[in-house]
């Protein structure tokens, strides 16, 4: 069983531990994320989609001195280096939220002979999994969660075990941010279930 607690590597002092995800968890968050996505993600927009990601860039930026305390505590991070990976992150999340309709349109084949026309149309796959390590806990999870959600694909995130506390501080900012229930789910989860969840057919895809 992975053991998810925060040992603060400036002083060795350890917090409360965070429950394991169970395996009836999983199978349910796994169950909310192909629903979602069959459903919610079929039936909004890029624009609409992207709008939520800014709104997640802004909590970002409105929580960014509790956000960098969460990872001196888990990592040690300098303070002023850690409000500027908050910072970062937020940047990177409205990077995508600014841009995603333009990654996104369809792109025409010009070279395409004889009658009619081809184009390239990008489209969502379905449930994602994120397994992400410890060294820059927001800032690798935008570079994931950011475009795949404005994509329309629902995330399944799976976080070192030293980064407890800003997983699930994540997770609460999608939440407030207005995602639907299944889009965007922090997994405490070990070696074991994370291979039962890779080996699950509706999972399209791990980072």
């Amino acid at each position: 069983m992975s053991k998810y607690v925060v040992t603060n590597p400036a002083t060795g002092e350890s917090g409360a531990p965070f429950a394991q995800t169970t395996d009836a968890q999983i199978s349910a968050a796994i169950d909310a994320a192909h629903t979602t996505h069959q459903g919610w993600s079929k039936t909004t927009t890029v624009a609409e989609r992207s709008e939520l990601i800014e709104k997640v860039a802004q909590l970002h930026r409105d929580r960014r001195e509790n956000l960098a305390e969460i990872i001196v505590r888990e990592m040690g991070k300098p303070y002023e280096q850690a409000l500027g990976e908050v910072d970062f992150t937020a940047d990177i999340y409205s990077f995508y939220a600014t841009n995603g309709e333009k990654f996104l349109a369809d792109e025409a084949i010009p070279e395409f002979e004889g009658e009619g026309e081809a184009f390239i149309r990008r489209s969502s796959l379905g449930v994602l999994l994120g397994i992400m390590p410890w060294n820059f806990p927001y800032y690798q999870v935008a570079r994931f969660a950011g475009p795949n959600l404005v994509l329309g694909n629902t995330i399944l995130l799976k976080h070192a075990s030293q980064c407890p506390e800003s997983a699930a501080a994540m997770e609460k900012i999608f939440n407030d941010a207005g995602f639907p229930a299944g889009a965007y789910q922090n997994l405490y989860a070990d070696s074991k279930q994370i291979e039962g969840v890779i080996a699950d057919p509706r999972v399209q895809g791990v980072s």
